[in-house]
């Protein structure tokens, strides 16, 4: 294993310990602590990918493992903050469905030989996201800091509008692409 695949599989590691210190202690610190390991595992997100790329060790297993840790990463912790009332269920559902939606539209396009990047609109939802994620967890910590409640609430809002508007352009993108495909 390579490593960016280690850099990944940490990613995973570090998940049941954001989801410990989130919900099993009403300590302040432990939010912090949660926000803390939350941010360097999105981290190595970039960090994995970059080494990745300028080492040429872009791996099949990297391919497969990447994508996983993240939903898991995200899926986890937004869960976490609906259990905690921190987030809205309806929007969290909305999150995490358009993530499986798109994941298993991969999968059917891998079927066809084709391949559908990570849009742009994708990538700033991804970063949205994180974000939201980290100001909610923090708004846990100390129920006095009201402002990074609000400000993650916002965020959370605009993350979902950001994955319905890109999963639609993902949708009609593949299907320019069977189409396009079809008519060779």
């Amino acid at each position: 294993m390579n490593l960016a695949n280690r850099i990944t599989t940490v990613r995973i590691f570090l998940i049941p310990l954001i989801v410990f210190f989130l919900l099993y202690s009403s300590k302040y610190y432990m939010h912090l602590m949660a926000a803390l390991i939350f941010g360097i595992a999105s981290l190595t997100d970039i960090i994995d990918g970059y080494i990745a790329r300028n080492r040429n060790q872009i791996t099949t297993l990297g391919k497969l493992l990447d994508p996983i840790a993240d939903k898991l990463l995200t899926s986890s912790a937004l869960i976490s903050l609906v259990d905690l009332q921190k987030a809205p269920a309806w929007i969290v559902v909305l999150i995490i469905g358009r993530d499986f939606c798109i994941d298993g539209l991969r999968s059917i396009a891998a079927t066809q030989g084709l391949v559908i990047q990570a849009s742009t609109l994708a990538k700033y939802k991804t970063v949205f996201e994180i974000i939201a994620i980290l100001l909610l967890i923090l708004a846990g910590a100390n129920q006095e800091i009201i402002y990074f409640y609000n400000a993650g609430l916002g965020l959370i809002f605009f993350t979902a509008v950001i994955s319905v508007i890109s999963g639609v352009q993902y949708f009609s993108d593949f299907r320019k692409s069977l189409d396009l495909s079809v008519g060779k």
